[in-house]
């Protein structure tokens, strides 16, 4: 059973055609929404049923170690910076994720 923590993902929202795309750059998940609050709930759930996923096959720490995802077993801090190129029509925050033990 996997252990319980928190990983920090970084969150990354573009503005096109009246729409956002939400990416997440760790995990390579997509999704879109009318608005940025939608993109960004849609967000977080394909980013749950990704770690599920990950979790159920017994993948999670191999794909963490792979894709270099650091695993906290205490909340980090809330003033994480992200450093990365941005436009108008761009924003980007950094996601604290908590996982649950096994369950995710």
């Amino acid at each position: 059973m996997s252990k319980a923590g928190y990983v920090v993902f970084t969150f990354r929202f573009e503005k096109e055609d009246g729409r956002w795309t939400a990416y997440c750059d760790e995990l390579g998940t997509a999704t879109f929404g009318r608005s940025l609050p939608e993109a960004e709930r849609k967000l977080s759930e394909a980013i749950l049923l990704h770690l599920k996923t990950l979790d159920e096959v017994g993948e999670r720490d191999r794909f963490f170690k792979e894709h270099s995802i650091e695993f906290y077993l205490n909340k980090p801090k809330d003033d994480i910076q992200v450093r990365l190129p941005v436009s108008s029509n761009s924003y980007i925050h950094p996601h604290i994720q908590p996982i649950p033990a096994g369950v995710v």
